[in-house]
């Protein structure tokens, strides 16, 4: 498909465009073939030509979160220490650039009177990386959500990540990684029970 081809999206009728995740895919590619032509890109090149099509379909599946089910359980045996699932690995888009961001998260949480499925803990991650994000907003966006979901006595959350935006760009600080927190309840106000976490998490090694 040439840049000429796709480019006029705007006479196209809606119908069947749009996927079941908001995605226009048709209009996305349209939109990316105009900026590779922009960027003096070749789109009659048979290595380019379906370019578009691939980026449309790779961004729409980079911002559409699996869907789940948070399955809680009663926590009959009043379970008391802390909960924590470390380096659970993640990718997610900086909403700056639009560059890929990605690293390991380290999510705990003291309970209360429910506990929640340990591989949710991987899907509560992927659901908010899922999206256009900045760091230090997906770290609070998953501690808010473990809070209003479980009602638990803590949450901890760590990212660290390497940002492509920071790494083949600008600066090139290859290797460099960024360590975000969020600490809420217990974690927040008790200094032996954030060292605790700390501890658990490891993330000086």
């Amino acid at each position: 498909m040439t840049a000429t081809a796709i480019r006029p999206t705007h006479t196209m009728s809606s119908a069947g465009r749009v996927d079941g995740n908001g995605v226009d895919l048709i209009a996305a590619e349209a939109a990316v073939s105009d900026l590779l032509v922009a960027l003096g890109q070749d789109l009659d090149d048979p290595q380019t030509r379906a370019t578009p099509r691939r980026v449309a379909c790779a961004y729409a599946e980079l911002l559409t979160p699996a869907t789940f089910s948070p399955t809680t359980f009663p926590n009959d045996e009043g379970y008391d220490e802390m909960v924590v699932a470390r380096d659970i690995p993640f990718s997610s888009l900086c909403q700056h650039h639009l560059l890929p961001f990605k690293g390991v998260a380290h999510v705990g949480y003291l309970p209360g009177d429910r506990i929640l499925g340990l591989s949710k803990l991987a899907r509560v991650v992927d659901m908010f990386a899922a999206r256009l994000q900045v760091q230090e907003r997906l770290t609070q966006q998953i501690a808010n959500w473990l809070q209003a979901e479980l009602d638990p006595h803590a949450v901890g959350v760590v990212l660290e990540a390497e940002h492509l935006c920071m790494s083949v760009r600008g600066v090139r600080a290859r290797g460099a990684s960024t360590v975000t927190s969020a600490l809420l309840g217990r974690l927040r106000d008790d200094p032996r029970s954030r060292q605790e976490f700390f501890r658990l998490v490891d993330i000086s090694r």
